[in-house]
């Protein structure tokens, strides 16, 4: 099988017999037709046509000539079958091509093509928008097998099977590639790759966090009869969609934003409920994730009006149906920006979620409720990894005007929507904000700090309720991890005080989710007024770094060692300690795994050496992952240079 760029002049054929070549047919899907364009006839002709299926000989004549075939820019992508003549026959696979001028999917800078198309590994930012936190990903896509199970999952989606012909020719379009692939990664509607959960129980699978790479989970699926991989969550179903639009030629790179909506009744408000004690009360469905994950594709979008090509999210995470299915988009960056909620696909959704209102009521135990103030904002340092270098790139500027501007006020005009402006309130009164140190490590007691400031003539009498809960990445509640309820604080015309909630391992530790996130809820009611105002906010504790040193000098084709080392920074020992590591063109497409059979007291160092073969030269990561008894889910990279 041949590998074709759209629009590329290749020479595919080398034959003895000219006359058995004189005229050609290229046939792609099982049911190959003229009306959708899956199929040709040509013959020879002196010079390629680039715009059309043609053929030319390319070498003088002899024993042996060489033909080359051009398909045109907006050929289907997929398996293609070239019959020639008499009975020669070539398979090739047709993919999109960015470096053609004549595709939807061109993008005009070699630096981005090969961060945005040949860069097989990257970079995911998780944690929270005070502290993002990079986590390596092995992107993989020119892997073995990787490109055959990406047409797979062209192949099994319900179009194909209900009509195959038409979803074959369906396929010259990214905007209808993009939209099956975010209906394909996720397994709701179909036979699609990854199966997402949300809590604690992984039985029958793995943890989410468990993942270094799409390989692995792209390679289970296709060898496992199309069986859904357990388990995803947002950051792996966007992870293994970059893979796939990249392995087909489509530019792709992944975005994170933080506070991110989930807005399930199209009404652009996100309405939430605490107690009396400023806890969250779960009413509705609305919910904001401490971050959210989805790819951006690149291409023109002529189904629009002018101005909307460009960066297009694709959100393959099951969260609302689209058209009766669970998948997002293509939508424009621009169309989001402006409020063009008109535009396909899914734009409300999307706008919501880095744009959406908050509304915060409390419920009191009588079971009236009141509209308190509360400073929570969506939509939050939305990144992305740069291009050539490993540093986060702020891209919420492409997603939505500056906080106050007049533009931001002309969007959300267009959007229908009452102004964010109108709803910020006055602070001149009481204020509340959480304070936390720059960082807080996992294994640590620490403070953090509700900071009160009376910013009115008269003295102040409040209520403080300062509490702490486990939480997952997408807002889900765990157990309590400290909590404070002073009945009687006072505050002088122009006072602050600081008010203190320490945050002990003892308490804490065995709360945690996964995501290594504590919310932070205080709630201070004003007995004169009546008032009620919330603050809230997020921390992320952070994991130990991993340490990785390469051992010898890093050659294409020479064994290579790499030293891996992790300190345990929890009180308490550590055991059944694992490390595992991958990267492309590094292990093989394979994961390799060492474990410890010694106990690791707090303090000390887990220290293996893993052993690994690069193929190809380049600058390569090498992805690694510690799990152990007490921590888990740890992960670290070293980028190698690979000589040749």
């Amino acid at each position: 099988i041949v590998l074709a760029l759209k629009s590329f002049t290749s020479s595919l054929v080398k034959c003895s017999i000219f006359n058995h070549f004189s005229s050609s047919c290229p046939l792609l899907g099982p049911q190959p037709s003229d009306q959708y364009g899956t199929q040709a006839s040509f013959g020879l002709t002196d010079q390629i046509d680039t715009s059309r299926w043609s053929a030319a000989i390319t070498s003088p004549p002899g024993n042996m000539v060489s033909l080359s075939i051009c398909s045109p820019p907006d050929a289907p992508i997929g398996r293609w079958r070239l019959t020639l003549g008499q009975g020669g026959r070539v398979d090739f696979v047709l993919l999109y091509n960015p470096w053609c001028s004549g595709d939807v999917v061109y993008m005009d800078s070699e630096e981005k093509l090969r961060e945005y198309i040949l860069a097989q590994d990257g970079i995911i930012y998780r944690g929270g928008w005070k502290y993002p936190i990079p986590t390596p990903w092995n992107y993989g896509q020119f892997e073995d097998g990787i490109l055959n199970a990406c047409l797979r999952i062209l192949d099994m989606n319900p179009k194909c099977l209900r009509n195959p012909g038409k979803d074959a020719s369906g396929r010259r379009n990214p905007i209808y590639v993009s939209r099956v692939l975010s209906a394909m990664v996720n397994c709701n509607d179909d036979k699609g790759v990854l199966q997402g959960r949300w809590t604690d129980d992984y039985d029958g699978g793995v943890s989410p966090l468990s993942w270094k790479g799409s390989v692995e989970i792209l390679r289970n699926w296709d060898t496992n009869a199309c069986q859904p991989v357990r388990f995803g969550q947002c950051w792996v179903f966007a992870a293994v969609a970059c893979s796939v639009s990249r392995a087909l030629g489509i530019p792709c790179r992944l975005v994170t934003n933080y506070n991110s909506a989930h807005d399930t009744n199209s009404n652009l408000v996100i309405e939430r409920y605490v107690d009396e004690n400023g806890q969250l009360v779960q009413k509705s469905r609305d919910m904001i994730w401490n971050y959210h994950c989805w790819v951006e594709n690149w291409m023109t979008r002529p189904d629009l009006k002018p101005g909307f090509d460009g960066w297009q999210v694709m959100d393959p995470t099951p969260q609302e149906k689209s058209e009766g299915v669970y998948c997002c988009g293509p939508i424009p960056l621009k169309a989001i920006k402006e409020g063009e909620l008109t535009d396909k696909y899914d734009a409300p959704f999307v706008f919501a979620e880095v744009n959406a209102d908050v509304h915060t009521f409390m419920k009191r135990k009588d079971g009236s409720t009141k509209k308190i103030i509360s400073s929570v904002h969506v939509g939050l340092k939305i990144s992305t990894k740069s291009v050539g270098s490993d540093r986060r790139e702020d891209i919420t500027h492409l997603y939505k005007y500056p906080e106050g501007s007049d533009e931001e006020r002309e969007a959300f005009t267009k959007a229908n929507h009452q102004n964010k402006l109108l709803q910020q309130q006055d602070n001149a009164g009481l204020l509340i904000v959480i304070k936390v140190s720059t960082e807080m490590r996992k294994g640590c007691d620490f403070d953090v700090f509700a900071v009160i400031t009376n910013n009115t003539p008269n003295e102040k009498k409040c209520r403080l309720v300062f509490g702490s809960r486990a939480v997952s990445y997408n807002g889900i509640l765990g157990e309590n991890c400290g909590f404070k309820d002073l009945l009687n604080v006072q505050l002088a015309p122009g006072e602050e005080k600081r008010v203190a909630l320490r945050m002990n391992y003892s308490k804490y530790a065995e709360n945690l989710t996964e995501d290594n996130l504590i919310r932070l809820a205080a709630l201070l009611l004003d007995y004169g007024t009546q008032e009620a105002y919330l603050a809230v906010r997020n921390v992320v504790l952070v994991n130990p770094e991993i340490k990785v040193r390469i051992l010898g000098e890093p050659k294409e084709n020479r064994k290579l060692a790499a030293e891996i080392t992790l300190q345990n920074p929890l009180p308490v020992p550590l055991q059944n300690c694992c490390f595992t590591v991958e990267g492309s063109n590094l292990t093989g497409g394979q994961v390799i795994t060492e474990r410890l059979n010694s106990t690791v007291e707090p303090g000390q160092d887990a220290k293996v050496k893993i052993y690994f073969t690069p193929t190809h030269s380049g600058l390569r990561k090498l992805v690694v992952d510690f799990d152990s008894n007490k921590l888990c889910h740890v992960k670290g990279y070293r980028n190698v240079i690979i000589g040749k």
